[in-house]
């Protein structure tokens, strides 16, 4: 939603501050222009990225439109969810939850969180490191390293999408400017015409910067920026499992282990104890 209200912020401020000083909004109207710049900035995306990270770009659209997931009401489901798993491991023994983790979706405790259960990725990575933990070959400062190391290469691999937007955003004012060199030779040939078709084309050849820069600061910057933030948020979150995870191979009971991950949440997200302590007899 705050994607749309940008949007619309920032196109009614420039419209608005344009006609009141009497501009013409038709002068505006340049396609040609917006063909030069968008299909520029799109082809040297191209050349400068893998298809896979191109192919992201694209997909990501979807997540501009969308708030991230990752608030109060998710935490409270997934440190819950975190509880229930190794309550049960403390009460039968770890070999108790090998079915759980081995098969997900029908176990009776992670089947409560269907929420959960729809991020393939996170139940993968609770999953891996408490079968570790069964296994029991691995010493929590070894399990420790070893999450960091996946960890890092999560957040690199996620951050490749908001590089690339980035790296448009940052070529489009050049590729203003080269649309509005075209357009001063278009009208360098134009010399000894009529003065208002000069000045039509100087007009034009201006509007090529003027959307260089708009689309760059005003649209494609900001849209880098956002899904940096909803990817820090998802960092978050696995920072959130892992602090959890670590507590319980160093021997803390359930409910210690989970109050490690809920301590590392930022606090505009973070359930409070008692929040997470009526969670618990809910599922109950």
């Amino acid at each position: 939603m705050n994607i749309l209200i940008g949007i619309v912020v920032v196109i009614a401020s420039i419209v608005v501050g344009y006609l009141w000083h009497g501009g013409n909004l038709l002068a505006l109207y340049q396609p040609a222009e917006v063909v030069i710049i968008c299909g520029a900035a799109f082809g040297a995306m191209i050349i400068s990225n893998p298809l896979s990270v191109t192919g992201g770009v694209f997909k990501s659209a979807g997540a501009l439109l969308t708030g991230s997931r990752y608030d109060k009401g998710y935490y409270l489901e997934l440190l819950s969810m975190i509880y229930d798993i190794f309550n049960k491991a403390r009460r039968e023994g770890m070999m108790a939850i090998e079915g759980d983790i081995e098969e997900p979706e029908s176990s009776p405790i992670f089947s409560n969180y269907p929420e959960m259960l729809k991020d393939k990725h996170l139940m993968d990575f609770l999953c891996d490191y408490l079968r570790m933990m069964i296994m029991g070959s691995m010493a929590p400062h070894e399990l420790d390293a070893l999450i960091d190391q996946e960890l890092e290469a999560h957040h690199e691999e996620s951050h490749l999408v908001p590089s690339a937007i980035g790296k448009v955003a940052d070529g489009l004012p050049g590729f203003g400017i080269v649309a509005a060199v075209l357009g001063i030779v278009i009208t360098m040939g134009k010399l000894g015409g009529p003065a208002e078709e000069l000045g039509v084309s100087v007009a034009a050849a201006l509007v090529g910067t003027l959307l260089g820069i708009l689309l760059a600061y005003g649209f494609v910057g900001p849209f880098s920026a956002y899904l940096e933030h909803k990817n820090r948020g998802e960092a978050h979150c696995y920072t959130c499992i892992k602090a959890c995870i670590m507590a319980a191979a160093n021997g803390m009971p359930p409910q210690v282990a989970v109050e490690c991950g809920r301590k590392v949440l930022y606090h505009s997200v973070r359930p409070g104890f008692r929040e997470l302590e009526e969670q618990y007899r809910t599922k109950k």
